[in-house]
């Protein structure tokens, strides 16, 4: 069977690529950006927040390995879906909470587990069509293995992904 893409926005991109690489039935994960109005953006250009794009993983998975339930699951896990335009101390609509859908099956999937999920305050993330994806330039790619000890992976990448090792670690890559 192919393989199956997730496109999703919570935060910072390389919080969520630390996380997908780590999660079993993941075939690649790749940081750009979506859902704004230019072409080919510049990470200067996002994070002025002036392009309307999002900060976004695409996550390309075996489907017979993990579901995009199992994504989503994750996802919402390991991020704030309550928070608007904001995660932690990155804030601007560039890290808006949500999930960019390739099919009705993900549109449905999406909504179903946004209306089962149980959380003080409301929910936030958006569901929205996919639209072209415009992969971050090659320094963000891998940014969390290849810079561990860069102070915002020490202080913000790794407890993500060490509190998603505690939360999931039967879904952990071998």
């Amino acid at each position: 069977m192919p393989s199956e893409i997730a496109t999703l926005g919570g935060g910072c991109f390389w919080c969520l690529e630390a996380v997908y690489d780590r999660l079993k039935g993941v075939l690649s994960v790749e940081s750009g950006y979506m859902g704004g109005q230019r072409e080919n953006p510049t990470y200067q250009q996002v994070c002025s927040g002036a392009t309307g794009h999002v900060e976004v993983v695409q996550v390309a998975f075996d489907p017979d390995a993990t579901n995009y339930r199992e994504i989503l699951e994750v996802f919402f896990a390991i991020h704030d879906p309550t928070t608007l335009n904001r995660q932690g101390n990155d804030v601007g609509t560039q890290y808006r909470s949500v999930v960019f859908y390739h099919s009705d099956e993900q549109r449905r999937v999406a909504e179903e587990i946004i209306r089962e999920l149980d959380f003080p305050t409301a929910v936030v993330t958006a569901v929205e069509p996919a639209q072209p994806f415009y992969r971050a330039e090659d320094y963000h790619q891998e940014y969390f293995a290849n810079n561990p000890n860069q102070s915002y992976c020490s202080f913000v990448v790794a407890p993500k992904v060490a509190k998603f090792r505690k939360n999931f670690a039967e879904r952990l890559r071998d």
